[in-house]
């Protein structure tokens, strides 16, 4: 429920991935926007017309954020006006949900987009801008918070702290230390359970985080999976890791501490009935957060924060087809609902890694055994080094 297929020099790399994940037993992904934007519509046409083999995709397209953003190929206002006229762009592209981040997006105009994309009747999905409260958004009928980072928040008196950044006599720096430093369990739990009262959702997308934060002592040199990426798609991690390496000790732990307070919000949420999402934020600029791999991941990370199984199962499957209002044709097992499944060797209620443990996939109705789910795998890996091959 949280990908981005994305990198203008990356087209021919993104397309030879998408029998990956067929392979991996992932036969639907929730694209949240890129710089293809365009060219994922495209594909989402072709999969469903069943021109060539890949998960069915849901799509944003390309993101709304404000003028001069750090994200490439985003769809840049500054006003109402321009607002209208990039919803006008959105609708023509018959985008599936549109997404909102907030790099330059000020939060009057971030609110302002989120009434307006609803009011079309779309769902809408992002991040939260540091001037905006949760809540705010909740009632502008946002539909979906990305990223489970921001509920620290809800450990703090937020009306309080945005109320002071609006009145500028707090910075975003002492907000974000403020939360970070003052989190209050109980606050929190309060808070979730008032979430659960609506229909907001959280994909908490965990994997991201953990990968950043255990940088300093997780070797991904041999990770099996880059023999389906090439030189050229794995060249895009490296920002990141130029961005941490002046790193103190301090901070390194202060990242490890961070992430386990995050994961230790999913029970809390489970619990208070807050709809979960499975997502990877999977994309080529999320440092060693691999497509369709990622999500097994992620599923693997739930368990360890105390999520059952089955929750773990029903956040990716039931949960994510209920929130994009396709519950009648996908998410479960029945009679007249679309032909996509994956069977495993062992049972993944006694243990989620057991998604892992593939024994066929059923893909709209096309049957893979595991012979053919390897050879899939294979051609990836032929596809990988062919295109590294050209491009020295």
């Amino acid at each position: 429920m949280h990908v981005h297929i994305e990198g203008e020099d990356l087209i021919e790399d993104n397309f030879a991935l998408f029998p990956v994940f067929i392979a991996y037993g992932i036969t639907t992904v929730r694209d949240m926007a890129s710089d293809l934007g365009e060219q994922v519509l495209s594909w989402r046409e072709d999969i469903n017309q069943n021109k060539f083999l890949g998960p069915q995709i849901f799509t944003a397209g390309r993101k709304l954020e404000g003028i001069n953003s750090i994200w490439k190929g985003d769809l840049e206002i500054a006003n109402e006006r321009e607002l209208e006229q990039m919803l006008d762009k959105l609708e023509d592209y018959d985008v599936d949900l549109v997404k909102i981040t907030e790099n330059t997006l000020g939060g009057p105009l971030f609110l302002k987009s989120v009434q307006e994309a609803k009011k079309r009747g779309f769902l809408v999905s992002g991040h939260v801008p540091i001037d905006l409260t949760i809540n705010e958004l909740v009632e502008a009928g946002f539909s979906s918070i990305e990223h489970a980072s921001y509920l620290l928040r809800l450990g703090s008196d937020e009306k309080n702290i945005v109320n002071q950044l609006r009145a500028g006599t707090m910075t975003n720096s002492e907000a974000n230390n403020y939360y970070s430093s003052n989190f209050n369990q109980d606050t929190a739990i309060h808070a979730y359970k008032n979430l659960s009262k609506t229909q907001i959702a959280v994909t908490p997308t965990l994997i991201g985080g953990k990968q950043l934060a255990y940088l300093d002592v997780d070797d991904h040199a041999q990770d099996e999976f880059q023999n389906y990426l090439t030189d050229r798609f794995t060249s895009k991690y490296q920002w990141r890791i130029d961005r941490m390496s002046g790193d103190t000790p301090e901070q390194k732990q202060a990242r490890k501490d961070r992430y386990k307070l995050i994961a230790q919000q999913l029970p809390f949420l489970q619990e208070a009935g807050v709809t979960i999402l499975a997502g990877s934020d999977a994309a080529a600029l999320n440092t060693f957060v691999y497509p369709a791999l990622s999500l097994h991941e992620e599923l693997v990370l739930f368990q360890e924060a105390g999520l059952t199984p089955l929750q773990i199962l029903q956040s990716a499957t039931i949960n994510g087809a209920e929130f994009m209002e396709k519950l009648p044709t996908m998410g479960t097992i029945d009679i007249g609902k679309q032909a996509d499944m994956v069977i495993l060797n062992n049972n993944p209620l006694l243990d989620i890694k057991s998604t892992q443990d593939i024994y066929a996939v059923i893909n709209n109705g096309q049957y893979f055994n595991r012979a053919n789910l390897n050879s899939l795998l294979e051609q990836a890996k032929q596809k990988k080094v062919e295109l590294d091959n050209e491009r020295k």
